[in-house]
């Protein structure tokens, strides 16, 4: 019997693939030990301020690279594979041509602001906001997908007219990757990524027809919604993939990276440090609306059993320092930020609201922009880089702020993951000024983990939670080191700067 999974990990900037070990020595339980691994960065595309879009087709290409490159350092071949987990990308939307599989245009990505102005128009209608966040547990915004399929059907020629004929498909990229993977004979998503739509009843965990109306989207379009932990179709004419791999996990990014940090119980929260910073805190099996600004989202549905998660967002972590990067040039890559901001005992006072996309939860405003406050002429490129740091450490300390008032108690640990968890600068700081104990697995690819323990209960490698639990073991604790007239004073400036970075409308 083959004795590895695969886990498809799509993100915003890159693909990357996992090779998971089986553990030889039981039938039923795996060891989580990735023994290859690639990452292929493809083109972000900004074709308008405030615009980003993806090429699906150079996103599948990068995919192809990545699995052939973790196949290869595994010393495994296709055959040797017994199920596929896909995590992915939230809320980026594609519409494509159900005939021939070519999308009709770009993606257009989670961070993309385009249809900002339609979710305004729906957000003067106050019946309207609470009906859709009743049903959702989200609230209208550009983040989420459902304006960004309107727009591309109403914005692409003849498209709306097609959709109406069954001629297209929308999915999230999952959906794209399965149809990809399955030469076309599978339209499916899972449940964490259609409650991510602002399309589907988060009770019901089914398209609603009156959200439908809501935003104009035509159900002739819409995928069918799976489970997280099942076979949903197999592989057929990939090229690079032999034929019949079942693909048996697929799960959003922050759900299966929430699933991969073995927050199985009621109150356990994550949280993944990425291009943005999504916390997470497992609610069971009801979907209570937040009323500190978090949204409701499906955590996953395992074993015919749905459970919940409250969920927030800050869209710009990662994307900060690429800026630093790419942007100010103070940097020549993502990983000097660290050395760069330890040059300087502390920020000196400088504030980097981060609000390059606009600021998420709990704020939920799409207009603000991002500020840096506190200059003098003694600022150099350490205080911005160390301010940089704090700033996505604020933002995630305003999310755990907003959990811990829902759920009428202080989170006791926050479990991290994504690529900047290894900052032990960044983790330090999140520690002292969320007054958390930060946990830090040995492997901070908690998503494509958490898609491979997906896979393989789909795949009847594991039989439950319980056995997938041992493979997130913590390797690192941050305890929180700060006096509290110290976190006071810190977070005193950050809400001054945040009030500054505000929109004024």
């Amino acid at each position: 019997m083959p004795k590895h999974l695969l886990a498809i990990d799509q993100g915003t900037t890159g693909s990357t693939a996992l090779v998971v070990e089986v553990d030889a020595s039981t039938s039923t339980a795996g060891s989580g030990r990735t023994i290859g691994r690639c990452t292929t960065e493809f083109p972000q595309h900004f074709p308008k301020p405030g615009w980003v879009s993806h090429d699906v087709r150079e996103i599948w290409a990068s995919v192809e690279t990545s699995v052939k490159g973790a196949l290869n350092a595994a010393g495994v071949a296709g055959n040797d594979l017994a199920a596929i987990g896909i995590t992915n990308q939230r809320e980026t939307t594609v519409v494509w041509d159900r005939g021939t599989r070519r999308p009709i245009d770009l993606a257009i990505v989670w961070q993309c602001r385009r249809t900002a102005d339609v979710c305004d128009e729906l957000k003067k209608d106050p019946a309207t906001v609470a009906r859709v966040r009743e049903k959702t547990g989200l609230v209208i915004d550009a983040y989420f997908s459902a304006t960004k399929v309107a727009w591309l059907l109403d914005h692409v020629s003849g498209a709306r007219a097609r959709a109406e004929k069954s001629e297209l498909a929308f999915g999230t990229i999952d959906c794209f990757l399965v149809s990809e993977l399955t030469g076309g004979e599978v339209h499916a998503t899972d449940v964490t990524n259609a409650s991510r739509t602002l399309l589907m009843n988060l009770a019901r965990a089914e398209w609603d027809p009156e959200l439908l109306r809501v935003f104009h989207v035509p159900a002739s379009v819409l995928p069918k919604i799976v489970g997280s932990a099942e076979v949903v179709g197999r592989t057929r004419g990939v090229g690079f993939l032999p034929d019949g791999l079942p693909i048996a996990g697929i799960a959003g990014d922050q759900q299966a990276a929430l699933f991969g940090q073995a927050c199985f119980g009621e109150g356990d929260a994550k949280c993944t440090y990425g291009t943005g910073a999504f916390a997470l805190v497992n609610i069971g099996d009801r979907p209570i609306l937040s009323e500190h600004g978090l949204v409701t989202t499906a955590a996953w549905r395992v074993q015919g059993r749905t459970t919940y998660a409250l969920e927030g967002s800050s869209f710009v972590a990662g994307a900060a320092v690429q800026w630093l990067r790419d942007g100010l040039g103070i940097i020549k890559s993502a990983k000097d930020v660290e050395a760069l901001a330890r040059k300087v005992p502390s920020s000196d006072g400088v504030v980097f609201v981060p609000a390059l996309a606009g600021l998420g939860a709990p704020h939920w405003d799409q207009d603000a922009r991002g500020t840096i406050t506190g200059l003098t002429r003694g600022t150099t490129a350490a205080h911005i880089a160390r301010a940089t740091l704090e700033g996505i450490a604020f933002q995630v300390r305003d999310l755990l702020d907003a959990m811990s008032k829902d759920a009428k108690r202080p989170l006791a640990r926050l479990r991290v993951d994504g690529g900047a968890a290894a900052n032990d600068l960044l983790m330090q700081f999140q520690a002292d000024v969320a007054d958390v104990v930060v946990e830090r697995p040995a492997d901070v690819e908690s998503t494509g983990r958490g898609a491979a323990m997906l896979a393989g209960i789909g795949a009847g490698l594991y039989r439950g939670l319980d056995e997938v639990a041992r493979m997130a073991p913590v390797e690192t604790r941050f305890e929180p080191k700060m006096s509290a007239e110290d976190r006071a004073a810190h977070l005193k400036r950050w809400e001054d700067a945040v009030g500054r970075t505000r929109s004024r409308r």
